[in-house]
């Protein structure tokens, strides 16, 4: 296997049993997302990339997916992720900004989004994407930390000698946005991630 590919998964095996160490099993709760938006029908997008974390969790359902990121570098390491499992091959890995996405209207049928809200600047517009690019019938799976996940995750960041972003907004207003819009939203909690599961119209 490539160097750099080996590599790559030494990092992440180290960062993964970090997180583990303070009781956030990165696998567990990438599984307990995925769970929450089955049946996995259709078309997938994953908006937001990142390292790759949540698009192996993906992968590991054998279904194709579209994942995208605006960094080129972040992918970079993903894609060195995917390749070490053997599913680089499901995953069509694209260069995007989710305020504005290069997709016609209803593209997809499942739409990811983790740990990405507290990034955003404008979270609105990207929702507001979402529902553009989304099927009649699809639906949004949006995920972020809870209370207790932010605080392992800002207790990482200080070992790393930086502290954590925090979003203007967190997944209580992305609810009530997608509800003004005509979604009904269905929530899931772990003790580490919120998931909000949207649909138009009434569940």
């Amino acid at each position: 296997m490539d160097k750099e590919i080996l590599e790559n998964h030494k990092k992440y095996s180290e960062r993964t049993a970090l997180f583990k160490s303070y009781g956030y099993d990165v696998e567990k709760e990438r599984s307990f997302i995925v769970e929450q938006a089955k049946p996995l029908n259709g078309r997938i997008l994953e908006a937001g990339t990142g390292k790759g974390h949540f698009a192996i969790a993906l992968a590991k359902e054998g279904r194709p997916f579209v994942t995208i990121d605006i960094s080129a570098e972040e992918q970079h390491y993903a894609k060195l992720n995917l390749a070490y499992f053997g599913f680089n091959k499901l995953a069509d890995f694209r260069i995007e900004n989710a305020e504005r996405m290069n997709f016609p209207d209803g593209s997809f049928d499942i739409i990811f989004s983790v740990n990405v809200v507290h990034h955003l600047q404008e979270p609105n517009k990207v929702t507001d994407e979402f529902i553009r690019i989304l099927s009649p019938d699809g639906k949004i799976v949006i995920a972020d930390f809870t209370e207790n996940g932010f605080r392992i995750i800002e207790k990482i960041h200080a070992l790393d000698g930086h502290t954590h972003q925090a979003g203007k907004i967190g997944l209580a207003e992305i609810e009530a946005y997608l509800n003004k819009k005509g979604f009904s939203v269905i929530n899931a909690e772990s003790d580490i991630q919120h998931v909000i599961v949207a649909r138009r119209g009434i569940i």
